[in-house]
């Protein structure tokens, strides 16, 4: 009887195996910004992020005189906040220099690339609100602070090939309520334009990494308000230098655009790497748990 006890538990044990919770693949990207792009990292929930992110002023304008861009007065700088409220969901606030800009943002990483491979992807969906607080003046007559608000939405998906690349592509939505016109509907900038792009990570040891992005708005001209579009549409190129901890991600680099929050690269960027128009920047990351 005993023996048959035993047998019969053995039997119901092997008959309920236990189900292997699936994990996400780690490091994809060591913060959640490369250059001046979002990626789909979130970090763990009750994580709160610093951002420090600055641009310096075009290499080529004054060149040795202002230490290549890094003294020129044009330099840009955004100090900002991030926390994470689940392991998937951000939320955050910065201010820029340029403009300055308030922006509100949030993220959500809704699908997340798995160790089994079950799920070969990440998904996830950013969208920020921007406030231009510069002076009422900058409006014109009929100001309203509705002109102040811009909104940016933009869709990342990617993947982690194997431990030394990760690669993301994107697309993306941006919006001013208020634009320089010069005739209303006839001749001035566009209130909306398309984007897309990507980046990508090349990571040759334990704490750093190459880097690249490309990012370009689509102008689609049946969609155009204006018949003259003041707009200069230019792509915006970076690449550079990672070197990250566990808390701690630095990243140094050259790219085209002046601007950080995302419409306005999208909207404003007049920089052309054909024309040697680039400039250094950086950004540093630091991590806190709660």
């Amino acid at each position: 009887m005993i023996f048959s006890i035993g047998v019969a538990i053995g039997q119901n044990d092997e008959s309920k195996p236990e189900k292997k919770k699936e994990r996400p693949v780690r490091s994809m990207f060591e913060s959640s910004v490369l250059i001046d792009d979002q990626t789909s990292v979130i970090p763990i929930k009750n994580t709160l992020v610093m951002h420090i992110q600055h641009r310096f002023g075009l290499i080529k304008t004054n060149s040795a005189s202002d230490l290549f861009g890094i003294y020129a007065p044009s330099a840009n700088t955004r100090m900002g906040l991030n926390y994470s409220i689940l392991n998937n969901l951000m939320v955050g606030y910065g201010i820029t220099k340029k403009n300055m800009y308030n922006d509100f943002q949030v993220k959500w990483a809704f699908l997340r690339q798995t160790r089994s491979g079950n799920i070969p992807l990440n998904l996830a969906v950013y969208a920020n609100m921007a406030i231009d607080g510069r002076k009422n003046s900058v409006f014109g007559d009929d100001y309203e602070f509705a002109n102040r608000l811009s909104y940016f939405t933009q869709l990342i998906v990617g993947r982690k090939f194997n431990e030394w690349f990760s690669m993301e592509v994107n697309v993306s939505y941006t919006h001013f309520n208020a634009v320089p016109t010069e005739k209303i509907n006839v001749t001035g900038y566009e209130h909306s334009v398309f984007g897309a792009g990507g980046h990508v990570r090349f990571k040759f040891s334990a704490q750093s990494s190459i880097v690249l992005l490309y990012s370009a708005p689509i102008f689609i001209e049946g969609m155009a308000e204006n018949t003259d579009v003041l707009n200069d549409w230019s792509p915006n190129v970076g690449i550079g230098y990672e070197v990250a901890t566990s808390t701690h991600a630095f990243q140094i680099f050259v790219t085209t655009a002046d601007g950080i929050v995302p419409q306005d690269i999208y909207m404003y960027n007049t920089s052309k790497l054909g024309e040697s128009e680039i400039r250094f920047g950086f950004n540093i990351t630091r991590l806190w748990g709660f």
